[in-house]
């Protein structure tokens, strides 16, 4: 009769729970909107992440068509090949926002302001954040990666730190007990003037992408959005090489 061997059976304990808990994962799903804020946070994943997986969502914004162009330009520019471009159009059908409802102007903008605006699309990065989880678990990546700016955006609620740490818990606690994702949020601290000269430094393609919130061929130069863009860019000494009206 033979022995126990001990060896063989450390290696067979090892094969079983590595299938189990398989070894972190190089690759990172980075949502990309299209905008600045998106872009260098890709840009940052990029240099974290040997393989990137880039989502899109469409919510029926109003520049639905000029930012799915901006993210395909993105994801060429970065060689990303996993590419996934859900639809929400259900939030269209929800509203309250101004930039999904054209009932509902959009605004002047005014960075004075505190208030909540009419563009905050009410919950949305929950949304985007569940699709993200949902593509990362059955891809086996451990990051996902959101441009969210909370200290000089235009004050959306779901761009707050104590937002994605909660959804991190959400995370842990609704996924499969080996899955780990991990909600990374790269520029949430930043100025929108850092955000460009991280940008800069990084390589970022900020040409190819697209901020307005009104207009799909010249930046309007006045929604929050372009406001918050162009003071960004004169702030950080630099001149935006998007059209702008």
């Amino acid at each position: 009769m033979g022995g126990f061997d001990e060896k063989a059976f450390d290696v067979a304990e090892d094969e079983a729970e590595s299938s189990i808990n398989p070894p972190p994962s190089s690759l990172a799903v980075c949502l990309v909107s299209g905008g600045m804020d998106s872009c260098v946070t890709a840009a940052i994943a990029r240099g974290e992440n040997d393989e990137l997986a880039f989502l899109h969502a469409s919510y029926g914004q109003r520049t639905q068509a000029r930012e799915r162009r901006a993210f395909e330009e993105l994801a060429d520019f970065y060689g990303v090949t996993r590419r996934l471009v859900a639809s929400l159009d259900y939030l269209a059908r929800i509203g309250g926002s101004s930039l999904t409802d054209q009932k509902i102007p959009v605004a002047e903008a005014d960075l004075s302001s505190r208030a909540i605006p009419s563009s905050y699309v009410p919950f949305r990065n929950a949304h985007l954040l569940s699709i993200a989880t949902s593509w990362a678990e059955v891809l086996g990546a451990r990051r996902v990666y959101i441009g969210a700016v909370a200290e000089d955006s235009s004050g959306y609620p779901d761009c707050r730190p104590e937002f994605y740490e909660a959804f991190g818990r959400a995370i842990e606690a609704g996924t499969k007990p080996e899955t780990r994702v991990e909600i990374v949020t790269p520029v949430i601290h930043l100025r929108k003037s850092e955000i460009v000269g991280r940008g800069l430094e990084l390589g970022a393609p900020l040409e190819l992408t697209w901020s307005c919130y009104r207009s799909e061929g010249r930046a309007c130069g006045s929604c929050d959005s372009c406001a918050l863009r162009l003071r960004a860019f004169r702030e950080a000494g630099l001149s935006d090489t998007i059209p702008y009206a």
